[in-house]
């Protein structure tokens, strides 16, 4: 029997999903330059190729902690019967 904390489960899969959804989308919108441009219209560009990667960066890391998230999930749940802590206080 696996020992899995469910919400901790559905959380990661959903944040991996998502990920890869935005990765998906935000690399088919990567704007393309064309023969002829001026100074500003390269700059521009660059700029707006710049933050398509950031993007791309961010739902990257989206699902690596989504991931982290489904690997925890496995071993977060006690067991029954665990040993729990008990605190004795010190006599003073």
């Amino acid at each position: 029997m696996v020992l899995v904390d469910k919400k901790m489960l559905i959380g990661g899969l959903a944040m991996v999903i998502v990920g890869i959804i935005l990765t998906a989308s935000i690399s088919a919108s990567m704007p393309a330059g064309q023969v002829g441009m001026s100074e500003e219209e390269v700059f521009d560009l660059m700029v707006a190729q710049q933050e398509i990667q950031d993007y791309n960066t961010l739902s990257g890391i989206l699902i690596g902690i989504g991931f982290l998230l489904v690997l925890i999930s496995f071993g977060a749940r006690r067991r029954k019967g665990s040993v729990k802590k008990v605190e004795k206080k010190s006599a003073e």
